[in-house]
């Protein structure tokens, strides 16, 4: 069994909690800016003082409302500024954050206010609130925002005032490390979501040793982020604990028509990103290179990128590094091209952070190239934030890095992954039995992924063991690395690998509307569609199939086509290559289906739910192996 250790950076008393970041934070630099907020078009300061008096006053409002140490409230609302100070505000007055998705249903919202015993529920607006009197009639609401009205976070913190400060103290105090700060239900990808008890030791010790951890994107004067990835999930919330930790300025958008202008105005020095986001740009801007006449511009240029990474790997392991040759061409092409795609990102992005699925070894090297350094990481819900990640000095691409302080990984005789450490969550919440079959004898939770551990101690996944395919003929197929392939080409939007039981390894894929549109136009099928150019005020986002069906660009004659499926048979070729004959894809059909968060086959991370599109798409399977 290997194994693969980071020491603890930075130690906290047990008695502390996560309030402690923010307290900590004012008592160093009270007038220094925390958030931004966008009122109006225009990016506004929100000091620590200012955010301190917010949260304490709205704390003392749940406590007014009979909130007590212990108690859980829920928060549903999308990405923004409320959310974090809700988030802060509950942990204040000593109780639990259920954080709920959004796009949930009423049915998923009676589930998770049901086994949390939430007791109060915070929500974004009215819309949102009809859907959680939908699922929970007595449940006690309040809006956030600060308008007028008997349920608001005005009226909130106008119950409050009626509690001292010695009240609010003795209950924020009240929580230590090791108790539960927050229930964080799993997306349900697999089934039923469970309910992960994060601690407040959980969240606040990685962000210290994140601090440490990642200084060059930290600890840099006037750093600051824009979050838009939903603080639903565990991953951004930890994130935004780390930048309150170092004093990162933070600001939120979750509006996608609005993002692209929102990375401009407000020019982060570093992001955190999914997988998907990168594909769309690189996607978007291939066509548009295509388009324009200028693709075989962009191809040298793509390859120049993925050349100079590659050759930054080989020198960090003792080789060379890029040759005076290669060094000019990127020269070049950072000088016509590559600005232009840092310009997406707001102009000074240096290192973004990649999480929640993997990012194919292209991309990577890709960004990195252009001057937009991926730092891939890796950890579930159960970990509450990356166990692993790749650092600016310690980076090995292909990989997602070496274990976080205070982790160590280990990979058993399966190939299962294993971790513990400051991340590990504390158990499922009253599910004892999902308990004891997810922790080993001493004390390592069992991933469900599977991966291996380099001589350097660099985790890379391979795959998942509960999507592990076994064919007919008894090989088993890991599908992840064949997904990930056949996601880099331009065409395909998703791709489901299966073969479960069947004869041969076969595929469904979706296929990226803007990019068939321009498929089609450079193939002499005419029609109209979306450009896919990435201009001011657009953002790489899922087009709606029907926006492109009313037109002639996705007839039934396009997407059956023998052009087309040619096309698409060069992602099967380049995923082939990957893995043995008997692992290979022998069919692929094409699904006219939208996979995306509103049709129920993504989560809210855009991670595909697989049970969700076998079941619904089984005749499209059946059909492969007919």
């Amino acid at each position: 069994m290997r194994e693969s250790s980071t020491e603890l950076m930075v130690d906290l008393p047990a008695e502390s909690n996560v309030t402690d970041l923010l307290l900590t934070q004012h008592r160093r630099a009270p007038k220094a800016p925390l958030y931004a907020v966008k009122t109006d078009g225009v990016w506004k300061d929100v000091s620590a003082d200012s955010f301190l008096e917010q949260v304490r006053a709205l704390a003392k409002g749940l406590l007014a409302r009979g909130v007590q140490p212990g108690d859980s409230v829920a928060v549903m609302s999308k990405t923004r500024y409320e959310w974090t100070l809700a988030d802060l505000a509950i942990w204040f007055a000593g109780a639990v954050t259920v954080p709920i998705y959004e796009t949930s249903s009423a049915h998923q919202v009676s589930f998770i206010l049901e086994d949390s015993a939430a007791v109060v529920v915070l929500v974004e607006n009215e819309e949102k609130a009809a859907v959680v009197r939908q699922a929970a009639p007595d449940a006690q609401l309040v809006l956030m925002n600060y308008d007028d009205g008997a349920a608001s976070f005005a009226s909130l913190a106008s119950d409050g005032e009626s509690v001292s400060d010695d009240v609010l103290e003795a209950a924020r105090s009240s929580r230590v490390l090791e108790d539960v700060a927050s229930l964080v239900y799993t997306s349900g990808t697999t089934g039923q979501p469970k309910g992960c008890e994060i601690t407040h030791g959980n969240f606040a010790l990685f962000a210290v040793n994140t601090i440490e951890f990642l200084p060059e994107l930290l600890k840099q004067e006037n750093a600051r982020t824009l979050m838009f990835l939903p603080l639903a999930h565990v991953l951004a919330r930890a994130v935004q604990l780390v930048c309150l930790g170092a004093g990162v300025k933070l600001g939120h958008t979750s509006n996608a028509t609005e993002l692209l202008d929102d990375l401009a105005a407000y020019k982060p020095t570093f992001l955190l990103v999914v997988p998907r986001i990168f594909e769309k740009i690189y996607s978007t801007a291939s066509q548009k290179a295509e388009a324009a006449g200028k693709g075989k511009i962009f191809r040298a240029a793509d390859a120049t990128a993925v050349a100079y990474s590659k050759a930054l790997d080989a020198a960090a392991r003792g080789g060379s590094g890029p040759s005076l040759l290669l060094r000019a061409r990127h020269a070049l092409f950072d000088r016509v091209l590559y600005p232009k795609l840092r310009g997406v990102f707001g102009g000074e992005v240096v290192h973004t952070v990649s999480g929640a699925s993997p990012l194919s070894e292209h991309l990577t090297h890709f960004f990195r190239g252009a001057g937009i350094n991926v730092l891939e990481g890796y950890g579930l819900t159960e970990s509450t934030a990356p166990c692993t990640a790749n650092t600016v000095s310690l980076t090995r691409v292909g990989s997602v890095g070496i274990p976080m302080p205070g982790t160590t990984i280990r990979v058993d005789e399966d190939g299962e992954i294993q971790v513990n450490g400051v991340g590990v969550f504390k158990g499922y919440h009253h599910n004892s039995a999902a308990n004891a079959e997810s922790f080993t004898e001493d004390g390592f939770f069992r991933t469900g992924d599977l991966g291996t551990l380099d001589e350097d101690g660099f985790l890379h996944i391979t795959g998942r063991k509960k999507d592990l395919l076994v064919t007919a003929g008894g090989k088993n197929v890991a599908p992840a690395p064949l997904e990930e392939k056949l996601r880099e080409h331009p065409l395909v939007a998703h791709a489901l690998v299966v073969g479960d039981n069947r004869p041969f390894v076969a595929a469904l894929v979706t296929l990226d509307p803007d990019a068939v549109s321009n498929w089609v136009k450079a193939n002499g099928h005419g029609a109209s569609g979306s450009s896919g150019v990435l201009s001011s005020g657009e953002v790489p986002s899922e087009v709606a199939w029907s926006e492109v069906l009313s037109s002639e660009v996705a007839s039934s004659e396009v997407l059956s086509s023998a052009a087309l499926r040619a096309e698409l048979q060069t992602a099967v070729d380049a995923a082939n290559t990957l893995v043995s004959r008997a692992e290979q894809i022998r069919k692929f059909d094409v699904l006219d289906a939208e996979f995306t968060v509103d049709s129920g086959y993504l989560t809210p991370t855009l991670k595909l739910k697989k049970a969700a599109v076998l079941a619904d798409h089984g005749a499209a399977v059946e059909k492969l192996y007919t």
